[in-house]
């Protein structure tokens, strides 16, 4: 779009980021991710796995691969490689058989010495065809189809070294031919130049180009384009010859010769690989493919299989993404649209978009330790969504939605809600105003007049401050019987809960295995199931109890999840003991320590996960013991049931 005097113009759109696409709708992302990271998983593995799955409306990495290796699988299913030496042997038994009937009418003894001479021929078809160079045809079409054959053999053989030749020489005169010569005559000599270092090599290169451009649609810039581009082409050939059985290339070598019936264009296409092999040994000019099919490919179409397999071979690496440094951007875009067409390539662009947005937007850090780390951004969205879904099973549960008691001594909570018979509550004069402008508005305009039913009030709570600490069980029984991710979604929801809107209350997350321990939300988030013995509930309890300590002025709550009875406890030495079936120095710890926070006003709610008769039977006891309760929810319930049970707690 430009600026002209009377307004604007607008161009077609050619290249680069859609200006009108929608912006990416990261939220589905991080979810995903989020899940994936709260099921165990490093956010980098995370985002890998994402990209790799792709999303609901963009195919992923794998789906991606999978294709390149079905269109590869496709070309060696439905090809084969002797299809110039069949051409050349049907356009060869075509020319004898119509030069044996020109010759079969004629009673002279030069027509059967001719006869003879065509029963003499060798079995091979480039034995045979080099024998009949220098034959005298009497028949017209005869002579035609020997000439098809050298001219198929020249543009086959250039075709398989310079892409698209084959369709620029379709009517070959020896114009053509010598013009081909000195191409290939001067391209020879250019590298030849290059390999001494000539200092005028640029100036040589652009004269090359004037003279010979038309031969090369690469228009590659500079002779380090142009080499790479032939070389590029020479050891697809190379590698279709090692495909090939050991007689189609000894007929192949044969028929070399016949070119354009000019031995010098094999003689320069020889002399221009071995140039190109020793420019560019890096090329793969060893390795074959075993083609399988019915469709017959010549020369050219056969060489261009060969460079079909390499691209896909380097697009399956790409998409792979397990080198060092790997990044979506190395995808070759115009490879794949080549090779699995537009779709797949806009799918492509699309996940490197994503992963550039993900990382952009600071959804992800890095740790002092070099790896990556989910930033407290990209937490607070994940905490966000997992207290929308803890809201959304309350007001299920409740039929309502869950209301904080309120009163003139209460503090507002930042919403506002439509005024009730009996509310004590302060207006919420800017939404009551716009409620009457709005519904006289509706109405056909006029003056404004408040009504009662415009009026909304300052939603207000009573707020006492709590000190709050989750026991989340990290043993390996919560990975085996899927609740480590319901447990990490309750803590995340909880964490949100409480610093965005009871942000004076005082929450630590304390997780235990063989031994607890304090951790920070992304900790917890980012924790990885380990195999370990030990329910140390113990160890939980006495780091529950020195954060109430820390805040002696807070109301105390202590909630606990677990999925099994204590069998480890804290020695005054800082080792664990553990031991199965418990030990009762293990039950009697832990009871003491539950006893002592009672001691500082907190009862204890547990969230027991699973049916063990044994641990019923204890977390019974903590219950009755602190005056609290136990919760059995269900893993989908079990956020629901720790926030619930928070809030009411903090009100009592």
């Amino acid at each position: 779009m430009t600026a002209v005097p009377e307004g604007y113009s607008y161009g077609p759109w050619h290249d680069g980021p859609d200006p009108l696409a929608p912006p990416i709708d990261l939220r589905d992302a991080l979810e995903e991710i989020g899940r994936d990271v709260m099921g165990g998983s490093s956010p980098r593995s995370a985002l890998e796995e994402l990209l790799r799955r792709g999303t609901p409306d963009t195919a992923g990495l794998d789906e991606l691969t999978r294709r390149v290796w079905q269109r590869r699988s496709e070309i060696q299913r439905r090809h084969r490689l002797d299809g110039t030496l069949q051409e050349v042997r049907r356009l060869l038994d075509e020319a004898l058989d119509a030069e044996r009937r020109a010759l079969f009418p004629d009673p002279s003894d030069e027509a059967r010495l001719q006869e003879a001479e065509l029963d003499a021929l060798p079995p091979g078809t480039a034995a045979a065809v080099r024998e009949l160079a220098d034959y005298e045809w009497r028949s017209g079409q005869g002579r035609e189809n020997y000439e098809k054959i050298r001219d198929l053999l020249g543009r086959e053989m250039l075709e398989a070294r310079f892409q698209g030749m084959k369709q620029a020489l379709q009517n070959t005169g020896p114009e053509d031919v010598e013009r081909i010569n000195r191409m290939l005559s001067d391209l020879n000599a250019l590298l030849d130049a290059h390999a001494r270092g000539a200092s005028d090599i640029g100036e040589r290169f652009d004269e090359f180009m004037r003279r010979h451009g038309e031969f090369f649609p690469e228009n590659p810039r500079n002779v380090e384009e142009l080499i790479d581009a032939l070389a590029a082409r020479s050891a697809a050939a190379q590698r279709m010859l090692n495909s090939m059985s050991e007689q189609q290339r000894a007929e192949l070598a044969g028929l070399a010769q016949q070119a354009f019936g000019d031995p010098r264009i094999a003689e320069q296409l020889a002399g221009l690989d071995a140039r190109l092999r020793a420019m560019r040994p890096g090329e793969d000019w060893t390795s074959s493919a075993r083609f399988r099919g019915q469709d017959p490919l010549g020369l050219g179409e056969g060489a261009q299989a060969m460079a079909d397999l390499a691209e896909l071979d380097a697009l399956a690496e790409q998409l792979a993404q397990s080198y060092p440094g790997a990044r979506l951007e190395d995808i070759d875009l115009e490879a794949l649209q080549r090779q699995l067409g537009d779709d797949a390539g806009v799918d492509a662009r699309r996940l490197a978009e994503l992963e550039r947005e993900l990382r952009r937007q600071g959804l992800f850090e890095r740790a002092p330790d070099g790896s990556l780390r989910l930033s407290p951004k990209a937490l607070r969205r994940l905490g966000e969504t997992a207290l929308a879904d803890v809201v959304h099973a309350l007001r299920g549960r409740s039929g309502q939605r869950e209301q904080e008691s309120a009163g003139a001594a209460g503090e507002p909570t930042g919403a506002s809600r439509p005024w009730q018979f009996g509310d004590m509550q302060p207006w919420e004069v800017s939404r009551t105003v716009r409620n009457a402008v709005l519904r006289t508005a509706s109405a056909g305009g006029g003056r404004v007049r408040l009504d009662v039913s415009d009026v909304e009030v300052v939603e207000t709570e009573h707020r006492s401050r709590a000190a709050v600490a989750l026991l989340v069980d990290t043993s390996w029984s919560m990975v085996q019987e899927g609740r480590w991710l319901p447990m990490k979604r309750t803590a995340l929801a909880l964490h949100q809960l409480i610093s965005t809107r009871f942000r004076n209350d005082a929450l630590q997350l304390i997780t235990f295995g063989r031994y607890a321990a304090a951790v920070e939300l992304e900790e917890l988030v980012g924790l990885e199931g380990v195999w370990e013995q030990g329910t140390n509930a113990h160890h939980a309890l006495l780091l529950a109890g020195r954060h109430l300590r820390r805040h002696p002025d807070a109301q105390p709550v202590v909630l606990m999840v677990t999925d099994g009875e204590p069998t480890a406890h804290l020695e005054p030495d800082g080792e664990a003991v553990f031991d199965y079936p418990p030990q009762p120095r293990t039950l009697y710890r832990t009871v003491s320590e539950v006893d002592r926070l009672a001691k500082l006003g907190a009862s204890v709610t547990v969230f027991r996960l699973g049916d063990d008769p044994r641990l019923e039977a204890f977390v019974d006891l903590i219950a009755r013991r602190s005056g609290g309760r136990v919760v059995a929810p269900g893993l989908d319930g079990l956020g629901a049931a720790v926030v619930g049970d928070y809030l009411r707690t903090r009100r009592r």
